[in-house]
């Protein structure tokens, strides 16, 4: 995979999550910014962008979405076989609930 190729991925990612923010907020907005950890703020930015804007925003070479479980042992634990598998899904909620949303720099 070359450098054009990877940046290409990055952009299509950039425009698929932005669209789905855009979604999850529009049709369920306290659990659309719960899932994706934003706060009002963002929340209120990202559901008012135009799709114009958005597509500028998706060309950027950088990965917008971040990976929110950067705890190793967190996420090797949620990652264990579980005997009770719905208990799994509950425990990943509970854990992405203490972090704190993202804010404006």
């Amino acid at each position: 995979m070359d450098v054009l190729d990877v940046q290409d991925s990055i952009h299509e990612i950039n425009l698929s999550y932005l669209m789905l923010a855009q979604r999850m907020l529009r049709e369920d907005r306290p659990v659309g910014m719960f899932r994706l950890g934003l706060s009002h703020e963002l929340a209120d930015l990202l559901s008012s962008l135009s799709l114009a804007q958005i597509s500028r925003i998706a060309a950027t070479d950088q990965l917008l979405c971040a990976f929110r479980l950067d705890d190793h042992l967190l996420l090797s634990a949620l990652t264990q076989q579980s005997k009770q598998i719905d208990m799994s899904a509950t425990h990943t909620a509970i854990v992405l609930a203490g972090q704190h949303a993202q804010q404006f720099s």
